[in-house]
């Protein structure tokens, strides 16, 4: 065969176009060319690339299939083989292996009787299931609206003469990650403010009661007729307390058990959920409620300490409510089941312990002070969570990845980079805390997530700020009205707080949730680009 020394190049190149000689260029015009002289050189095909060919992501892929469904390819011949053996079987093996069994009558009551009391034991001592019935999200009046204009101008009505707090909390405000669309209390959008007692009432009682209302109108459960009350605010926990208020408000039980935790941040949410659960495996037949929200009125800071200015820019108004059961018949209709939850505290280390610290500046002015050294301590308590929670819902192909890195690390010293497990192998959704802009861009980039992934937690930070302990139902109630939860799918909401404490709740969804029509999220256009 005879090629030029273009159309040899261009094999060796891989231009298919110019091997047949037209240079690219098309037939019709590939005689106007001035032939090159020819060469005698033999075309050979080349041996392709399979390493650059090989998409190593369907590789791993297939990896996590095999280990992920190893025990059924190893059991599933063996049943065969016995299904094969017994249909061989003719009615004089059937009537032989009945009189073996005759003659060995003890042996068989003795096995049976094990078999019997070992699956009593089983299903007496696993866990109850418990279901999250329904959940609602607190929608605040219009006339709580403020933009970030809106809340510039009030900066400087609070700090009038003071400059520096002016101007720094307008920088922190554009590069919040928040909206023109959050919410706060009236006693904060006043002029002046009037954060009060009674105004703070005035704010829980107004959160508190409208989503519960809408709970209840969701599930048609009667106040009457809940058995638990559980409810989280950290920084606002008057006397009477909050859950006594809900029940004041309606009417109900005297012999319903109320618990009400203050003080413990933004991760109260999951473990107010955690209570729930051990309650739940106590008291059978049982109805749970739990309120998640937090109290802006009286924490707003008016100082000149920047630390503690921050707050000020990422906290707004919000609350949820969830509604939790153990009973059988509540699981046809909840929407999740609770898989697990994983708590971790460092409150241990004064380095954690302090970096949210409510204090008084040097002014006497109370506040929440922010350490520089939060998001580092964030990443450390994260570190131990996943920890705890990785063998729990990490599939076996991760798990057996992690430990053969750890191993060649650890014991043969040989330099390798941390195996960091997929999570997105065991959830199909994330709610992380919408803590602030950094916190979701941190974990965005340390547990290898996608924008798909924290979508949820960018836009509940976009639309509703911060809301605390509330912040992560708000999130799913955004994959929910996106159409995005399918039967099966597994959740995975983690909360921050105060302490410091990270904490996970794992969820598998029931059924495939339709987009709600009374969603919080309705109307809510997506930006096309977040504030940066």
């Amino acid at each position: 065969m005879v090629a030029t020394r273009s159309q040899y190049q261009a094999v060796a190149n891989g231009d298919p176009a110019m091997a047949n000689g037209d240079g690219g260029k098309p037939a019709a015009h590939a005689d106007l060319e001035t032939p090159e002289t020819p060469v005698n050189i033999p075309i050979h095909r080349r041996i392709p690339d399979y390493l650059q060919s090989v998409n190593l992501s369907h590789v791993r892929r297939g990896y996590h299939l095999l280990i992920t469904h190893a025990v059924t390819l190893l059991v599933l011949p063996l049943f065969l083989s016995v299904g094969v053996e017994v249909l061989r079987m003719r009615p004089a093996d059937i009537l032989q292996l009945w009189e073996h069994l005759q003659f060995n009558l003890v042996s068989v009551v003795v096995c049976s009787a094990a078999i019997v009391f070992g699956a009593t034991v089983y299903f007496l001592s696993r866990a109850r299931p418990v279901y999250l019935v329904e959940f609602a999200c607190c929608q605040p009046e219009m006339d709580h609206e403020v933009d970030r204009d809106y809340f510039i101008s009030g900066t400087k009505w609070a700090f009038a003469g003071n400059e520096k707090a002016i101007d720094f909390q307008s920088k922190i405000i554009w590069r919040s990650g928040l909206g023109d669309s959050t919410f706060l209390p009236k006693a904060v959008r006043n002029r002046p403010p009037n954060p009060t007692m009674d105004m703070a009432r005035r704010e829980a009682e107004e959160v508190m009661f409208s989503t519960l209302e809408n709970l209840f109108a969701k599930t048609g459960v009667k106040p009457k007729e809940v058995d638990i009350l559980i409810v989280n605010c950290s920084l606002f926990n008057p006397t009477p307390s909050l859950s006594a208020m809900i029940v004041n408000h309606f009417k109900m039980r005297g012999n319903v058990k109320t618990y009400n935790l203050g003080g413990m941040g933004c991760s109260a949410g999951v473990i107010s959920i955690d209570l729930a659960r051990d309650l739940l495996q106590v008291h059978r037949n049982s109805l749970a409620v739990v309120v998640s929200t937090e109290n802006i009125t009286q924490n707003w800071y008016f100082g000149n300490d920047r630390s503690m200015m921050i707050p000020n820019c990422l906290f707004r108004m919000g609350g949820a409510a969830m509604l939790l059961s153990n009973r059988a018949r509540d699981g046809w209709r909840a929407k999740y089941e609770l898989l697990h939850t994983v708590r971790t505290n460092k409150a241990a280390d004064d380095r954690c312990y302090n970096c949210v610290f409510q204090k008084e500046d040097e002014a006497g002015k109370v506040g929440v002070s922010l350490s520089k050294d939060l998001m580092a301590i964030a990443g450390e308590t994260l570190k131990a969570n996943i920890t705890t929670l990785g063998p729990l819902v990490l599939p076996l192909s991760e798990q057996i990845l992690f430990f053969v890195v750890l191993v060649a690390r650890k014991l043969f010293k040989m330099k390798m980079k941390p195996y960091i497990p997929d999570f997105k192998l065991a959830f199909e959704h994330f709610c992380i805390h919408a803590g602030g802009r950094g916190v979701i861009d941190e974990m965005e980039k340390n547990l290898q997530l996608r924008e798909y992934h924290t979508e949820p937690s960018r836009m509940t930070l976009y639309k509703w700020g911060n809301t605390s302990s509330s912040s992560i139902w708000y999130e799913l109630a955004y994959s929910e009205y996106a159409g995005r939860v399918r039967r099966g799918d597994r959740i995975w909401q983690i909360a921050f707080g105060s302490g410091f404490k990270c904490n996970s709740a794992v969820w598998r969804a029931l059924r495939t949730i339709q987009s709600p029509p009374d969603s919080v999220w309705i109307g809510t256009q997506k930006p096309a680009v977040f504030p940066s």
